[in-house]
């Protein structure tokens, strides 16, 4: 549940901060006609309703496979989604550091050029591929992320995420004068690759399990003395940072290779035209 609320949380807030952009952008041409801006945000907001149906599809879809599937079948699929969710993360992050802080341009850039041609359907689908892109990840992170939890869980917390990022958008615009967006990105940038590395350890676990790849060691070390990933508040430790009391040696090898990477590519990579 916790994992849930965290996924749904943070991909909310980057999605409403994209919409936000796009109608913040929209309201402020002074030279639309009334009958042209009513028409443009129509327009927007299919395009944000059509993201979400994109994002829906995709779960459909996932739910479809896990009901269809064989037991085996079923097992390579849950072993291998985390896998997908980690590298979506790990891409996530690295775009965020590179991209992020153009971004608001990019899409003004994007939403100018769509109103120039009064191509209303140019700025539907730009609305589109961003909210979709933001749905597309939270579905697959979930399934990744919450393999083991109920439906209800699941359902719980992404009410509850969905709502405390509401709380923490609206915080977040009003108190921007005190606050900054960067940092609150650059933190949970933090929170997504330990997570990240979370679902790495998750599903070379159970590779090995499936007997698909090598343990290197079996276990690396025993550590259950100091804290059980059992235990209740080991399990929310490893569930967030990948933690095993006794881990394979392969999963914490490419752990180590994880943050490797992150700290090489992720945390120091420069903005697009920083130097300049």
């Amino acid at each position: 549940m916790g994992n849930a609320a965290f996924i749904v949380w943070r991909e909310t807030i980057e999605a409403m901060l994209v919409v936000g952009i796009l109608h913040g952008w929209l309201s402020a041409q002074s030279d639309l006609l009334l009958d042209q801006r009513r028409r443009a945000l129509r327009w927007l907001w299919g395009g944000v309703g059509a993201g979400l149906a994109l994002a829906v599809l995709l779960a459909l879809t996932l739910l479809g496979i896990r009901a269809w599937a064989d037991d085996t079948t079923l097992e390579w699929f849950q072993a291998l989604m985390p896998l997908v969710a980690a590298a979506l993360i790990f891409q996530m992050v690295v775009w965020m550091r590179r991209h992020g802080a153009g971004l608001k341009r990019e899409l003004e850039a994007g939403m100018s050029a769509a109103a120039e041609r009064a191509h209303w359907a140019g700025m539907a689908l730009l609305a589109a591929i961003a909210v979709g892109r933001e749905g597309a990840e939270t579905v697959i992170f979930l399934y990744g992320a919450a393999s083991n939890d109920t439906g209800a869980d699941l359902l719980a917390g992404g009410v509850a995420g969905f709502l405390l990022a509401l709380a923490a958008y609206a915080g977040l615009v009003r108190g921007a004068r005190w606050f900054s967006w960067r940092l609150f990105f650059r933190a949970t940038e933090m929170l997504l690759l330990l997570l990240g590395g979370a679902l790495l350890v998750d599903g070379l676990d159970k590779l090995i399990g499936l007997e698909a790849l090598p343990a290197l060691a079996d276990p690396l070390w025993d550590a259950g003395f100091l804290l059980d990933d059992g235990s209740r508040a080991g399990g929310l430790i490893a569930a967030f940072t990948g933690w095993r009391a006794q881990p394979a040696g392969l999963s914490y090898l490419a752990l180590a290779l994880w943050w490797g990477l992150a700290f090489a590519l992720a945390l120091r990579a420069r903005p697009t035209g920083a130097r300049r």
